[in-house]
């Protein structure tokens, strides 16, 4: 029986997979790749098989992937340090004999003028020269991105941001999972998965819904980058957070976050879920 294992089992991306891969895959043929297996105690009553992994100590992740012939490498959330951290895990992925990689990057990773698509970029080009055959899934952003930090915009009257008109294709977090465990199962060496959901939104036509599913009138209000940036500091954000967020945020507005080809809705054999069914469930 074929072995598959992932990275990030108790981060919220990676759960959401793990659960969607033991729909299909019995637990005994799964491996759960953490950095603190007390917080995956949950994953190994379930029969799943959890060891001990992690990125900055490249001589724990061979053992960790010891004959495991398919494997989900979830992006970390060390920004700065993911290229070397990646590689660490391709090469040791290469040298356990992993027959296949699937890789959770980002939407149109080599053209996104996205400051986060630069360390996808690279580790899609170790994977590329790794000689591992591995697939590429281009993430777009989750709903869950703008659902989760409701509270502070309905109590401030406003939504702000810089993304002026530009359309994102966002969907719902889940729905990514559901197609990384599909593509961890059946996906082939070669694909790259440009993965967005079904129907765009403005952060204006985002504001409107918001103010609908609430019954009190919140606008999306836009300014430069900079200002935006200045704003999210002023409420508490580190500088680098906050130039991040402001960076996508101005991406997003010349729609570096749009993709109308529904690859994943195709994948996951239904459509991909609405910002609207997002938003009511975070109210």
């Amino acid at each position: 029986m074929t072995v598959y294992a992932l990275t990030g089992a108790t981060g919220k991306l990676g759960a959401l997979a793990l659960d969607a891969l033991l729909e299909t895959v019995a637990p005994s043929n799964v491996v759960a790749l953490v950095r603190d297996p007390s917080k995956a105690r949950h994953w190994e009553q379930r029969g799943v098989d959890v060891r001990f992994a992690d990125f900055d100590q490249p001589e724990t992740l061979a053992t960790a992937l010891s004959g495991v012939e398919r494997f989900l490498l979830i992006s970390g959330n060390a920004i700065g340090q993911r290229v070397a951290q990646h590689k660490a895990v391709i090469e040791a992925a290469a040298s356990t004999g992993v027959a296949f990689v699937a890789y959770t990057s980002i939407l149109h990773a080599t053209v996104s003028e996205i400051g986060l698509a630069e360390e996808h970029r690279g580790t899609e080009t170790i994977l590329a020269t790794s000689g591992l055959p591995h697939a590429l899934l281009r993430n777009g952003w989750y709903n869950e991105n703008y659902t989760e930090s409701l509270a502070p915009s309905i109590a401030a009257g406003a939504l702000i941001g810089a993304s002026g008109d530009g359309r994102i294709s966002a969907a719902s977090r889940a729905d990514y999972a559901q197609a990384a465990a599909a593509v961890l199962i059946n996906g082939a060496a070669g694909e790259v998965y440009e993965l967005a959901g079904d129907t765009a939104f403005t952060m204006r036509e985002f504001a409107e819904i918001l103010s609908g599913v609430i019954g009190k009138s919140v606008p999306y209000v836009d300014m430069p980058r900079d200002a935006y940036a200045k704003a999210l500091i002023d409420v508490g954000l580190p500088d680098f957070v906050a130039d991040m967020l402001a960076n996508a945020s101005e991406a997003s507005g010349r729609d570096a976050l749009f993709d109308d080809s529904k690859t994943l809705s195709t994948l996951i054999g239904r459509a991909t879920t609405p910002i609207s069914d997002s938003i009511a469930a975070a109210i």
